[in-house]
């Protein structure tokens, strides 16, 4: 290898020595790199991103340090075991979906808004199986049945497309023109207030009490009063007897059959029974005079 570099060097040497080589020119020059305004270009459009990447940056730690972006949550919206904890109060524009929504143990849980508060269950289907929505002017609630519960559970009040039962202990409708009911209502007693009065009413149609046991109607402190613009109708199934238990009965408006003599002063009568049962008053003689007054029954 040493021997070959030797005899190059000498032939370089002899040929140096000698007339001058010539060396031929290069016309192609191509040079590597960018220059000039492209490079300037460059330079200021890396300052540019660069420039936007620190207002993103900043941006960034802004919104975070607005928000209150933490490892716990955003701001009052705390990511729990359970769930989400929201503390203060909070305005949502578009539905809510949620499993159960409860306040805290020392505070209540109130739901506002302009114009209804809907709250809706669905099926797995998405269908609405439950809705209830309260309005500026109405309280909706649509379900196959309303029910609400006492602290232990008990019913208090249940409502579906058959009927309502009341579980309580005692209904009070305190309204000054009492309960309207367009059908039939059944309890074990009626009583109102004290010192108030009583009065069951059918305008239009007739009034029914029906009982397997019987009707008991009291007036501890007052007086009974029955009216009727037709009939008055006491009827007795099973029985065989209609007992009056007072001191005094008055029949005042008896169809009277024949007076006593001219000039007489007697004012006892008699009570006469038609065949139908009509009652009317026949002026009392030695003996019976219902026959003179009989016209009376036809």
């Amino acid at each position: 290898m040493g021997e070959c570099l030797l005899m190059v060097r000498e032939q370089y040497t002899t040929a140096t020595n000698g007339a001058p080589v010539e060396r031929p020119e290069n016309q192609n020059v191509y040079k590597i790199g960018i220059y000039g305004w492209r490079k300037r270009c460059l330079y200021l459009f890396v300052l540019l991103l660069l420039v936007l990447l620190l207002v993103n940056l900043a941006l960034a730690v802004w919104i975070l340090r607005v928000m209150w972006f933490s490892p716990a949550g955003m701001g009052h919206l705390l990511v729990t075991s359970d769930g989400l904890r929201l503390e203060g109060e909070s305005e949502f524009l578009f539905p809510l979906y949620a499993k159960e929504i409860r306040s805290r143990v020392d505070s209540s849980l109130l739901l506002q808004s302009t114009q209804n508060v809907t709250v809706s269950a669905r099926d797995a289907d998405g269908e609405v199986t439950g809705r209830l929505k309260v309005g500026p002017r109405m309280v909706e609630v649509q379900s196959p049945q309303f029910q609400i519960n006492s602290k232990d559970g008990r019913p208090l009040f249940t409502v579906d497309e058959k009927d309502v039962a009341v579980g309580t202990d005692k209904l009070r409708v305190t309204g000054p023109e009492g309960a309207l009911f367009e059908h039939s209502v059944e309890t074990p007693l009626l009583r109102p207030d004290p010192l108030q009065d009583l009065r069951l009413e059918s305008p239009t149609r007739s009034l029914s009490m029906d009982a397997p046991k019987g009707v008991h109607i009291k007036a501890q402190a007052g007086e009974m009063e029955a009216l009727s613009q037709m009939d008055i109708v006491l009827c007795s199934s099973d029985g065989v007897q209609l007992v009056l238990d007072a001191e005094t009965v008055r029949l005042p408006t008896l169809a009277q059959g024949t007076l006593g003599p001219a000039g007489s002063s007697q004012v006892l009568y008699e009570i006469c029974v038609c065949p139908d049962g009509k009652l009317y008053l026949s002026a009392a003689g030695v003996g019976t005079t219902c026959h003179e007054s009989s016209h009376v029954c036809l």
